[in-house]
């Protein structure tokens, strides 16, 4: 008898190896998956506003980054003492404006860089219920924490969605030829807006997405909300709060999301640098002087083994963490 409805997955018509950046725009859970492809040391880009959650925010993203345009002070609010980015989220905030506006500007360029050479975008939806900042009528990507009076609270149609990523997609298509577009909707639950409503949100995404697929860039879908909800179904994959994933769910989602993306020999290299990476993870404290460094040998003879076969993978900390282990 089977206690799960599983499906599969049509394997991506396109595959991520090592040199292919990938950047990542969109919810926490579009981090997560970011870093695991970071943490096998391929070349990603996660966030470079910062976290973002509906599909205006995720477009405006794009939109400051492909823009070419310096963020001066005007572009800033100040709120009791911080000069804050309705655009950005709260690591880009600060009391001082010139040291926010040069990490704003500094992160666009970088970001723009990126993306240029990059091959795969991943956008991941979390709602489609936007705030909207009363003074402007701008929908920003993070509220700052500021009273809520001061924002009107709204649920994007279906329609806007479309309308709006239809134009972004020509426009990125335009710009950046060789660049797959990924779309992925979160399966990380907007309680705050209740339970009903967090159904309707999450369905208004799923009907956009289904349509943007249609557009002549030929978009894909990663299914992670219904590998979640349709296969896992079960709260022990989530964290205490029960809204956010276990790092078993996040697992879980990743070995399908690399099977889907990732060919025999680029998973093959990720899973030699995964141990390595890991290894540095932990302060080594336990073990005798030999035993450390017989260990410490061996991780670097692995290291040169992979840098042997993939010479552009950086794993310059690595090695020397290993290294001074020997020193010691």
């Amino acid at each position: 008898m089977e206690f799960r409805t599983t499906f599969s997955i049509t394997p991506s018509s396109r595959k991520i190896t090592y040199p292919d950046p990938s950047m990542f725009i969109g919810s926490c859970f579009s981090s997560s998956i970011g870093r695991m492809l970071e943490a096998g040391r391929l070349p990603v880009m996660i966030n470079p506003s910062g976290t973002v959650y509906n599909p205006v925010s995720v477009s405006n993203t794009i939109g400051i980054i492909t823009g070419g345009r310096e963020y001066t002070i005007n572009d800033l609010y100040n709120y009791n003492g911080t000069w804050i980015s309705f655009g950005h989220y709260t690591d880009f905030s600060g009391p001082d404006p010139g040291i926010v506006l040069e990490k704003i500007n500094r992160h666009r360029e970088e970001a723009f860089r990126f993306l240029s050479d990059a091959r795969f975008l991943f956008i991941t939806f979390g709602t489609a219920r936007v705030y909207r900042w009363k003074q402007s009528g701008e929908i920003v990507s993070n509220c700052h924490k500021l009273p809520s009076s001061g924002f009107s609270h709204e649920l994007l149609s279906v329609e806007n969605i479309t309308s709006l990523w239809n134009r972004q997609l020509e426009k990125i298509s335009s710009l950046f030829p060789r660049l797959k577009i990924v779309f992925t909707i979160s399966p990380i639950r907007h309680w705050k807006d209740g339970a009903h409503e967090n159904q309707v949100s999450k369905s208004v995404l799923l009907l956009a997405v289904e349509e943007l697929l249609n557009h002549p860039s030929a978009p894909e879908y990663f299914p992670a909300y219904e590998l979640v909800m349709d296969d896992l179904r079960d709260y022990r994959f989530y964290e205490e709060d029960m809204l956010h994933l276990t790092d078993s769910a996040v697992t879980y989602i990743w070995e399908s999301f690399s099977r889907s993306f990732l060919d025999e020999k680029t998973l093959g290299t990720w899973q030699e640098i995964i141990k390595i990476t890991k290894a540095i993870s932990h302060n080594i404290k336990t073990g005798s002087e030999d035993q450390i460094k017989k260990f410490a040998e061996k991780m670097i003879s692995k290291i040169e083994s992979v840098l042997s076969k993939n010479p552009g993978i950086d794993l310059g900390r690595e090695k020397k963490y290993f290294l001074d282990l020997l020193d010691r």
